[in-house]
């Protein structure tokens, strides 16, 4: 099903600018790259709000954990 938006002369300039910045052969094209941008955007959000739910979780287990970079270093001297 197809819908019809009324844009101004300007903006509808302007995106089509963008889609062909972009390589792009229309505006719609260049929507559907935002839309899709927006929800990986989204689901990028959503992963870095779970780990810091584990985090701050493991915090509460554990306390403040200490810093590894001193035992890699002994490791790695070994």
């Amino acid at each position: 099903m197809s819908q019809t938006l009324t844009i101004s002369d300007q903006l509808h300039t302007e995106l089509e600018a963008a889609a062909r910045a972009r390589g792009f052969d229309s505006i719609e094209r260049l929507l559907e790259y935002y839309r899709a941008n927006d929800e990986e955007l989204r689901r990028r959000q959503e992963a870095v709000h779970r780990i810091d739910e584990i985090r701050h979780r493991i915090y509460d287990i554990h306390g403040e954990m200490p810093d590894s970079v001193d035992l890699i270093r002994d490791d790695r001297g070994r």
